[in-house]
Formats: C-alpha cells, sequence, structure tokens
C-alpha cells in the first residue's frame, strides 16, 4: 500500500483511482466491505484504488467537546488499511486550516489534481469540506464538470438483528456495556488496545498474580471496567493467553482517578516492563466489584484465571 501525505503531486500519474472518504475508524466490517467494492470497482475499470482519510478523527478539532474515543490508533488503522489490499491511503492532516477548506477546494485539491478520481463510494448522509457544506448532491453536480461519478456505500447490517448499520457507534456503544464478543463481530476482529507497559504498584505480584500494567492512551476506547479473557502479544508478535482486569480496583482504592488495564499472562515468568503491547479482548468474565478482604479477592482471582484458561485453550 502506497502511503501518501503529499496532495501536491499525483500518487499515479496517468492513472485515475476509485475511491472512498471517510474517518475509517476501527476498520470494521462495513469497512472492509465499502473497500472491498472499491478494489473490485477499480479492477473493473481498469483504475487504482485509494482511501482518504485523515491524521486524526475530524471531531477532535470541528467539536472536541464531542469527539468520540478511537477503536483504533493511527498505528493500527494504517495496518488495517494496508491488510485490505487497498492500493494507496492519502492520509491528510486535519487541522484548523483543513476544516475551513471549502468543499469545492478540496474536491479540485484532492479528488481531481491529486488522484484523478473517476469514481467516489460514499454514504447518502456523506458531509464534508468547512461546515459540512459538501454532500452528495455536490459531488455528483461538480462530478458532472470534472468527469467523475459518484456510487452507493454499501451497509452491511449487524449480526445480532438490531436494525441498524454495523458502525463505530455501534461497536463503541457494545465496548461500554463490556459486550467484547459483539463487538468483535462487528470489528471482524477481536478488540485491541494497545499501550506501553508501565510500573505499577506491584500490587498483583505481591498477591501472587503478576500483571502488566498498559498504560492506554486516554484518546483511545477501552471497554467498560470488569475482567475478561484474551490475548497480550508482545512486539516479537509472540502471543500469550491473559486474563485482563480493567477497572479501578475497589478494594484497594475507595475514590480511583482512573481505570487501569492490567494483564495477566498465563504460564509466563519474564520482564515486560518498557514493551509496547497489544491487548485483544475476547471475553467478558465479570464485572469489577469490591471485596471483603485479600482472601476473598485471591479466591475470585484464582477462579478468573481458570476461566479464562478454559475458554482460551485450543
Amino acid at each position: 500500500m502506497l502511503l501518501v501525505t503529499d496532495t501536491d503531486h499525483q500518487p499515479f500519474p496517468g492513472e485515475d483511482t476509485v475511491i472512498t472518504i471517510g474517518a475509517y475508524d476501527g476498520l470494521h466490517l462495513g469497512h472492509q466491505t465499502v473497500i472491498a467494492e472499491v478494489r473490485r470497482l477499480a479492477a473493473e475499470r481498469g483504475c487504482r484504488s485509494a482511501v482518504v482519510t485523515f491524521d486524526r478523527h475530524p471531531a477532535v478539532i470541528v467539536r472536541p467537546e464531542s469527539a468520540p474515543q478511537l477503536l483504533t490508533d493511527h498505528e493500527q488503522r494504517l495496518e488495517l488499511l494496508e491488510a485490505t489490499g487497498v492500493d494507496a491511503a492519502v492520509v491528510l492532516p486535519f487541522d484548523e486550516a483543513q476544516a475551513r477548506e471549502s468543499a469545492l477546494s478540496f474536491i479540485e485539491r484532492v479528488l481531481v489534481r491529486c488522484l484523478a478520481t473517476e469514481l467516489i463510494v460514499v454514504g447518502a448522509d456523506f458531509h464534508f469540506g468547512r461546515n459540512r457544506e459538501g454532500n452528495v448532491d455536490l459531488l455528483r453536480s461538480v462530478g458532472e464538470t470534472y468527469g467523475f461519478e459518484v456510487a452507493p456505500l454499501v451497509l452491511i447490517p449487524r449480526a445480532d438483528g438490531v436494525d441498524e448499520p454495523v458502525s463505530s457507534t455501534a461497536i463503541r456503544r457494545a465496548l461500554a456495556g463490556g459486550d467484547v464478543e459483539m463487538a468483535a463481530t462487528m470489528l471482524g476482529r477481536p478488540f485491541e488496545a494497545r499501550g506501553m507497559v508501565v510500573e505499577g504498584d506491584q500490587r498483583g505480584r505481591l498477591l501472587g498474580f503478576p500483571t502488566a500494567n498498559v498504560e492506554v492512551p486516554s484518546r483511545v476506547c477501552v471497554p467498560a471496567d470488569g475482567v475478561y479473557a484474551g490475548w497480550y502479544e508482545r512486539p516479537s508478535g509472540e502471543a500469550h493467553p491473559c486474563a485482563i482486569n480493567l477497572g479501578r480496583r475497589p478494594t484497594f482504592y475507595e475514590h480511583a482517578d482512573s481505570s487501569l488495564l492490567e494483564a495477566h499472562l498465563l504460564d509466563f515468568e519474564g520482564d515486560l516492563y518498557g514493551e509496547s503491547a497489544k491487548v485483544r479482548f475476547t471475553h467478558f468474565l465479570r464485572s469489577e466489584r469490591k471485596f471483603d478482604g485479600i482472601d476473598a479477592l485471591v479466591d475470585q482471582l484464582q477462579a478468573d484465571i481458570a476461566h479464562a484458561r478454559s475458554l482460551l485453550a485450543p
């Protein structure tokens, strides 16, 4: 996949493109279906395929008070885009200047001069440009002048029969309820949180259950507080089954400021401090709760680990 960050030059000189545009946070099954359709149409027309996206979620700039937490950080989103087989990802810096750019200027600069667009695949409610002035009707109208067409977006229904398409919003809602299994059905893979392993208070080690304290950036979404089973991947790609505690540890702290993500790797001994970690959530085990004492907590941790081991066994 060609990564394009400079729209002053054509990535595919002399070739037209079929494109889609969006934040593409999460690269869920709906996104994957759209990109597959972009690739199919590009091959059918003898064009290149491209995804036009941004280096951050546009809401961070245009409505920061209600900007959603991200399902994927920028690095993971690029990895997932590359896995789709698309020819190019055009990543535009979304800043105040980009937010002020008119819809027509965006079309001319990115779609026409940079990408020589032949066909655009977007949803009926797609908006872009300054004050969301651009829409599908404008694209179709301007396309008549510049020689590109607009194709309808393919929407994928949820697998559980709920009357709404797969979306990043629906996935965030599932995670907020701790339903990592439903999130996985919409993502097409287990939800993954990434961060660095930092030093904690060593309480898990003292209890006999050492954990990796993974510091997830605050802008990234995580599931609801609770105990989960999942997988922990080290930088080498080595993956370990794990029991995951995500929460404020009420047995020890009356009022913790924020939740911590702690992963206990099954049958593992070693130093993980300073490593980057990928933690994948596959099963919800139970909600977080306060225990009457250390013995009750230890008994529950043993049960949690046994439960996780049974779920993750090959």
